[in-house]
């Protein structure tokens, strides 16, 4: 049994003790020290609390206890059907609280498992963290993993090799491995990323480079954008310049200036890019809309295309009924039947039954039933139609206009 004790309901005042202490329900300890220094370990059963910073070799109890100070626990920190809360800053080897954690400064300890809540108004640095609820911290995160079963609010920078969240999480950017999140995901501001994969919304801010993002909803960036590939079911905005490899996206793309991709871009709905887009192809089940189009292989796009500068790819089809706006230029370009474009300038053009053409200009140049084409067509070798409408009679030249 412990030679130093604080009995039941009692408030005793000890100076530094070497050895174990221990203290019984509502034991209030106080020390004319601004820290108390226990060479042990402080046991309590029940709700307690040190009118005083405590230094001890480990903490173990049940119930709640408050330390009015700074709290250093060389060991571990223990605490059933209860919680801790410091008025100062914090520092353990480990950390084990089934209900909540209050630090009013910062927070170190290797391992951090908390069944509750963990709120910190200071920093955290922490080999893991691990929350059955919510984490709430107000300064800087440092942590090689961060694990919450609620959400995370870290109002500062965080650093961690992965962040595991089945609620929403939010931070003011910073570095970050692999990020899985159920709901909603917010960054305000820079962030690197190895891996970002949202069941709900992601939100980033300023200048983003990583590696994958896989978002269920919708992708905002309100910045620019870095990344190998965007995989979206919803809309994807970015307000900057975006760059990476390929785009997956079901919805709706909008980007306010460039798009710059080394692979495919592919949209099931709307794709709009402010200045110049640039990728090995594209696919796009509704619309397209950019100040040029640069594309390395092939454009499919099924709805319309509009372009002030004009489309450049090795090949270009526009679906029926589909409309494009601006010059195109390719090797090949079919026009879907009944869709609509102005200047073609190709190798090979193929317009499919009633489609209209403003001015074509190709080596080979083949026109279904009723096409209509309202300005010149040259071509240099050959020229098939069927009942065509022409403004101007076709002519065969030596030479095509660039």
């Amino acid at each position: 049994m412990p030679e130093n004790i604080v009995p039941h309901g009692s408030t005793v005042v000890l100076d530094n003790i070497n050895g174990d202490l221990e203290i019984e329900e509502h034991g209030v300890v106080r020390s004319e020290r601004a820290q108390l220094t226990v060479i042990g370990t402080v046991h309590f059963e029940g709700d307690c609390a040190f009118e005083c910073g405590l230094s001890a070799e480990n903490l173990d109890g049940e119930g709640d206890i408050t330390i009015k100070g700074d709290l250093e626990i060389k060991g571990r920190v223990n605490i059933e059907d209860g919680r801790l809360i410091v008025s100062g800053s914090m520092r353990a080897k480990e950390v084990d609280v089934d209900q909540s954690v209050e630090v009013d400064k910062d927070l170190e300890a290797e391992e951090i498992d908390v069944g509750g809540s963990l709120r910190i108004d200071g920093s955290i640095t922490a080999k893991k963290i691990d929350v059955g609820g919510t984490l709430d911290a107000q300064g800087q995160v440092k942590a090689v993993s961060i694990d919450a079963g609620g959400s995370v609010t870290i109002n500062n920078k965080v650093e961690a090799n992965e962040i595991d969240v089945g609620g929403s999480a939010s931070a003011q950017g910073g570095r970050v491995g692999k990020v899985d999140v159920g709901g909603s995901f917010v960054s305000n501001g820079s962030l690197e990323f190895e891996n970002i994969d949202v069941g709900g919304t992601v939100k980033l801010t300023g200048e983003n480079t990583g590696r994958d993002i896989d978002v269920g909803g919708s992708c905002k960036i309100d910045g620019n954008l870095k990344f190998e590939t965007l995989d979206v079911g919803g809309v994807v905005e970015i307000s900057g310049n975006a760059e990476g490899k390929d785009i997956d996206v079901g919805g709706k793309v909008f980007i306010g200036k460039q798009l710059r991709l080394l692979g495919e871009l592919d949209v099931g709905g709307k794709a709009e890019v402010g200045e110049r887009l640039s990728a090995e192809k594209i696919d796009v089940g509704g619309s397209l809309k950019a100040k040029e189009a640069v594309v390395t292989s092939e454009v499919d796009v099924g709805g319309s295309i509009e372009t002030s500068e004009g489309i450049a790819a090795g090949f270009v089809r526009i679906g029926r009924r589909g409309e494009a706006k601006g010059p195109i230029r390719a090797k090949e370009v079919i026009v879907g039947e009944r869709a609509r474009v102005e200047d073609v300038y190709a190798d090979k053009i193929v317009l499919e039954e009633k489609a209209q053409a403003k001015n074509l200009y190709g080596q080979t140049i083949h026109l279904e039933y009723k096409c209509e084409i309202l300005g010149e067509t040259l071509y240099t070798e050959d020229l098939t139609e069927e009942s065509v409408h022409f403004a101007k009679p076709p002519r065969k030249v030596e030479k095509l206009p660039q």
